[in-house]
């Protein structure tokens, strides 16, 4: 069980960090497609439904009723979920997570603020109201899923990707 190594996170980072690359891909992949198929799902049942079954992918994987309403950080479903509710919109964010993350080594900081990018880009490309408002929920659902670690990175604490825990030695 995931939950009892590392941060204790399901997503794909902690992941990583207790189980490798090879299984950090296929969480990655499998929380995009859960984000992803959801919002397809709802859109082919009621196609105006779509954005807010972005928001409820996010929050099942946030508040799962299956961890006992705890879950993951939600960026990996939230990319699934919003490439099918705003997929322009999310395009940009992909480099500036990447940018971020590998500059500055913190996974948690590129996925902020590849998070805070996509409502801005649903909203200068134009996309519908019920479609910004879900790429700004989601947003804000990460935000706050990170919590701790925005904690963290104000007081420069936060584990960096390939870095040792707090009091290990390097």
């Amino acid at each position: 069980d995931i939950r009892r190594h590392e941060s204790g996170n399901i997503g794909a980072t902690n992941v990583l960090r207790a189980a490798g690359r090879a299984a950090a891909l296929v969480t990655l992949l499998g929380d995009v497609a859960k984000g992803y198929g959801a919002v397809a799902l709802g859109a082919l049942i009621a196609p105006p439904a779509a954005a807010a079954c972005a928001i409820a992918a996010v929050a099942g994987n946030c508040w799962s009723v299956f961890l006992l309403f705890r879950g993951g950080k939600g960026v990996a479903t939230g990319l699934g979920a919003l490439l099918s509710v705003v997929p322009l919109a999310v395009l940009p964010a992909i480099p500036v997570w990447l940018v971020v993350t590998l500059s500055f080594r913190y996974v948690s900081l590129g996925s902020l603020l590849a998070a805070l990018c996509v409502p801005l880009g649903s909203l200068l490309l134009g996309y519908p109201l019920a479609a910004v408002l879900a790429a700004a929920a989601v947003a804000a659902i990460i935000v706050g899923r990170h919590h701790g670690n925005i904690g963290r990175l104000l007081a420069g604490t936060e584990r960096r990707v390939g870095g040792k825990r707090n009091g290990e030695a390097a």
